[in-house]
């Protein structure tokens, strides 16, 4: 690999006003130092929170020029000296937070598109201990789906048993796999969507019931009925404010509801009696560890669960993939193709 003479197609991060401020460009493919790699990168993925940093909202300063997108996956180019864990060609993806190994969150790991350059380029250059490796019966695009959707789905799914009861919100990549998961853990699944063609989609993907919340705005009545009273063990919360009320008239006393994000909005109320009387836990969730990452990876394996892909770009076209990120109406991930 010559870096003189090869160069790394990137975008990066002008100005945080939209979509408009990114901005296609050129650097030298890195050269890794020791325990460094050098990853080809072969696919990324978008989430909400690209959307959040491009519109300058994110709670981060983001640097200008910063390369951003938190999820990626490729195969190995070069190794730094004293490299143990990958060899020149092993197919990888990245842990969401780069030095979050193990253990609890401590708020103190950094970020890609903040802290440090993320994904959306040829060649990166990381530590060998912020990726883990992914099988070849993965397409690189469904790897680069699990840094963050996959991961959330999997911490927020965290000791889910067979018979439990799970709802899910939308068909957003930690939404459909949160379906996904917890079929494969013998759960039941009751997913709320605002489409009925979605619906049949998520009765295919492994759900059991799925309520149109547009026919339903107080969803959490029918997970009560279809619950016999009882509520659901556990809600991958994704709304945040705007669902979080439902969320909490629809956990079963001492379930759980994991608040992952908030696709909903950032303004509502919140009802103490209810959220009193359920007994149940509320547990924001930090994407998760590298650890986790390689458990998820494993599952996923064993169970032979595909990422569902609800979009491809090429590399030249990833402003299109932030605007079909933009409409909101996916069933599955947005991948850019490098």
């Amino acid at each position: 690999m010559n870096s003189i003479v090869k160069q790394s197609r990137i975008f990066g991060i002008e100005k945080t006003t939209g979509i408009d401020g990114l901005t296609l460009g050129a650097a030298p493919i890195p050269t890794p130092g020791p325990g460094e790699v050098v990853v080809h990168v072969r696919a990324s993925s978008l989430n909400y929170r690209d959307l959040i940093i491009l519109n300058g909202h994110y709670y981060m300063p983001i640097p200008t020029g910063r390369i951003p997108l938190s999820d990626g996956a490729g195969e190995i180019a070069a190794v730094g000296q004293g490299v143990t864990r990958f060899s020149v060609g092993d197919h990888v993806a990245n842990a969401f937070f780069p030095d979050w190994i193990n253990g609890p969150y401590t708020g103190k790991s950094s970020q890609y598109s903040a802290d440090v350059d993320g994904w959306l380029a040829d060649y990166r250059v990381v530590s060998e201990e912020a990726l883990v490796r992914v099988p070849d019966t993965l397409a690189f695009d469904e790897a680069a789906a699990l840094p963050c959707a996959g991961l959330t789905a999997w911490s927020a799914l965290k000791g889910v048993k067979a018979g439990d009861t799970v709802v899910t919100l939308g068909t957003g990549g930690v939404s459909l796999f949160a379906v996904q998961l917890a079929t494969a853990m013998g759960a039941r699944i009751i997913a709320t969507t605002s489409s009925d063609v979605k619906a049949q989609q998520l009765k295919a993907l492994g759900a059991q019931e799925a309520i149109n919340y547009k026919d339903h705005p107080e969803w959490s009545q029918k997970v009560r009925e279809l619950t016999a009273g009882n509520g659901a063990n556990r809600i991958v919360e994704v709304g945040g404010a705007g669902t979080f009320t439902q969320s909490v008239k629809a956990v079963a006393i001492g379930g759980q509801v994991s608040i992952v994000g908030a696709l909903a909005g950032l303004e509502g109320s919140v009802e103490f009696m209810s959220m009193f009387m359920s007994q149940a836990r509320y547990q924001p969730i930090a994407v998760g560890s590298r650890q986790d990452l390689e458990d998820l990876v494993r599952f996923i394996t064993e169970h032979q669960i595909r990422p569902v892909i609800d979009s491809r770009y090429p590399f030249e076209e990833a402003k299109a993939a932030f605007e079909r990120l933009v409409t909101r109406n996916l069933f599955g991930k947005v991948v850019i193709n490098h």
